[in-house]
């Protein structure tokens, strides 16, 4: 029996990758380090010091300095924040998120995401869908995404067994962390990533869009899984 459903949040729950990307692109930049969309996306899902960390031992092969991470973290989070003016919901998702309510289902957030803001921001903009007791973020784990710690932990805040819940994500990284730690994963393609590299990712099934999710008849076959 399907008990809860857990939710990554940059790509299923907002709309913000572009401005993820474009906010590295410019911090990025000044620092003369090189890195194109395609290799945000493959990273998503990791915290911000890892996918950082990952492009500088691309670029100068090496790892980054303690204090190249955090000053490149702080100065993208600021851009972000000055990107980000208005909070942009992935289309449909809020209909996603009302058909797992009248189901009378759990909703975990499960994210690398380690924003100063994070938690207000899902509350004021989905109303009535979470807790806070119910969100993983990039405080609460010591291996992101791929790893399946990130989905463990949302088990446990929850008291579930893998097999009692279901998980949303759109980034190959997210789902591979969610398949790892056993629990059914939906991929909907939300990003420019072919589908190809998402069901390669192991997602057990895939959808174009929250629409095309919300009205399939997957809701009604949930004890099946």
């Amino acid at each position: 029996m399907i008990k809860a459903v857990l939710f990554d949040m940059d790509g299923v729950l907002y709309d913000s990758l572009p401005t993820h990307v474009q906010a590295y692109d410019d911090v990025f930049s000044k620092w003369g380090i090189k890195a194109n969309a395609e290799d945000i996306y493959m990273l998503e899902g990791r915290t911000a010091y890892a996918t950082i960390d990952i492009i500088i031992q691309r670029n100068w092969g090496r790892n980054a300095t303690q204090e190249e991470v955090e000053t490149i973290c702080s100065q993208k989070s600021q851009r972000f924040v000055e990107l980000n003016t208005v909070a942009k919901l992935i289309p449909n998702v809020i209909d996603v998120l009302e058909k797992v309510k009248q189901l009378g289902l759990k909703r975990i957030v499960v994210t690398g995401s380690g924003q100063p803001t994070l938690f207000n921001n899902l509350l004021k903009h989905f109303p009535g869908f979470f807790e806070r007791e119910l969100m993983v973020t990039a405080y609460d784990v010591k291996n992101c995404k791929p790893h399946p710690e990130p989905y463990l932990i949302g088990l446990k805040k929850a008291n579930l067994k893998p097999e009692e819940a279901i998980a949303i994500e759109n980034a190959p990284l997210g789902i591979e962390s969610a398949v790892k730690a056993g629990i059914y994963t939906i991929a909907v393609n939300t990003g420019p990533l072919p589908d190809e590299v998402l069901l390669k990712a192991g997602a057990h099934v895939l959808f174009p869009s929250m629409k095309a999710l919300v009205e399939d008849d997957i809701w009604n076959r949930l004890t099946d899984f």
